[in-house]
């Protein structure tokens, strides 16, 4: 019987993840065996696999997995240590928020794709290009989730912390920031994510390393199990990011469980 919206054992959730994954897996084996597909096309799983293997095997994947892994923690938080501060202060002060949110709402609506000509021109094909791809796709979407997150903060707990004192920079500080900081976490998890999705865009320009480089070079060879083992690779790693961060929000925010 299902609950509705009702919270359900770890276990239970972890055993009914798996029975999803296998089902998937399952589905993809008979699909790749029946022949609807060509296996040019559509590998098998075990296929997808030793060629997963040979990749880190043969083709030295681990270095350009650290190199991708390296260019998106770069700007991922090269965005957060720009965002979270400019967000706080658009929540906090209008005048603030009316002279940035028109800008960043103009930019956050184009596409990063369609820039990359243009930051190619003023960062040329060196790692500075790749960095500005992967912060485009991710600053202006999280400053704005920052700010939202800050405005939402009740208005009793800064009417506290000025009752009892506080400065506004202190109001900042002590009260918004720390309220604010469960939603906030998560946003980073789900911006962090796109940063992910912005790698193979940013590494297919005049790069000779990387997750990306390696999957568009395998692309020009057909080479299909190779290829959806570098997508799977990217896909690994987000998924264990993102545990690791439920997990920190679990470990620090325990009493939103209650």
């Amino acid at each position: 019987m299902l609950s509705f919206r009702k919270a359900i054992p770890r276990r239970q959730e972890i055993i009914l993840g798996a029975a999803g994954l296998i089902a998937f897996l399952g589905a993809w084996q008979l699909i790749a065996m029946s022949g609807w597909v060509k296996p040019q096309f559509l590998p098998t799983p075990p296929a997808v696999l030793a060629a997963f293997w040979r990749l880190f095997t043969e083709a030295g994947f681990t270095s350009d997995i650290l190199i991708s892994v390296g260019r998106v923690w770069f700007a991922f938080l090269l965005a957060v240590v720009i965002a979270v501060p400019l967000g706080l202060l658009m929540s906090c002060y209008r005048s603030v928020g009316a002279f940035f949110e028109p800008f960043i709402d103009f930019i956050r609506y184009l596409p990063v794709p369609a820039l990359v000509p243009l930051l190619i021109i003023w960062f040329g094909v060196g790692e500075a290009s790749k960095i500005a791809v992967l912060w485009m796709g991710v600053f202006f979407q999280l400053v704005l989730l920052v700010t939202d997150d800050s405005k939402r903060v009740p208005a009793e707990y800064i009417e506290s912390g000025f009752t009892l004192g506080a400065n506004q920079w202190q109001v900042i500080r002590d009260v918004i920031f720390p309220a604010a900081l469960p939603n906030m976490l998560d946003n980073l998890r789900i911006t962090l994510g796109w940063c992910w999705t912005y790698l193979i865009i940013a590494e297919i320009v005049a790069a000779s390393s990387g997750i990306g480089h390696v999957i568009w070079s395998l692309r020009r060879f057909v080479k299909t199990p190779e290829v959806m083992a570098g997508i799977i690779a990217i896909g690994i790693i987000g998924l264990l990011t993102d545990q690791a961060f439920r997990f920190i929000h679990r470990r620090v925010f325990t009493y939103l469980d209650r």
